[in-house]
């Protein structure tokens, strides 16, 4: 018996699919920040860096504010350290701002784009947008939701 021909996946398949390449994406971003932040770290001595870079990572897959979350761990080492702690402070907060301006910019949509082939403008855009149309689920929603989109437009743009 022979097996009938396979036709094009389905739209759900489809979706599935791109929402799957969309959080391989979100951990390779997550890795890449976790790696940022241990270096970072690093280099200012913060007290139980790794511990701290860890959390980051992880952090990192909760949108919008995860990032914000991580902070609080190695503020509080900083703070709490003794000697000198306001200028490794402030050393903390600028490789914060450092990593979030990187990573919004320049990661997030660099491997977004490279892990679904969503357009670089509009994996940086999108969030933007939709941000500022329904707030602050736009920002939520913005990567998973194109993805899913320029998916299912490959799709039929292949069938044609």
């Amino acid at each position: 018996m022979s097996a009938a021909p396979l036709g094009p996946p389905s739209p759900f398949r489809t979706a599935g699919r791109a929402l799957m390449d969309w959080w391989r994406a979100a951990t390779l971003d997550a890795l890449i920040v976790g790696g940022m932040w241990l270096i970072g770290l690093e280099l200012i001595r913060v007290p139980w860096a790794p511990l701290w870079a860890l959390l980051g990572a992880l952090l990192q897959l909760i949108p919008v504010y995860g990032s914000m979350i991580a902070l609080i761990g190695p503020v509080l080492a900083t703070t709490f350290m003794g000697s000198d702690e306001l200028w490794r402070l402030g050393l903390v907060l600028g490789l914060y701002g450092l990593i979030v301006m990187l990573d919004g910019l320049v990661i997030g949509p660099y491997v977004l784009h490279r892990k679904t082939r969503v357009p670089w403008w509009a994996a940086l855009l999108g969030p933007i947008v939709l941000g500022l149309l329904i707030p602050p689920w736009g920002v939520i929603l913005a990567p998973p939701l194109l993805a899913v989109i320029y998916a299912l437009r490959d799709r039929s743009a292949a069938q044609r």
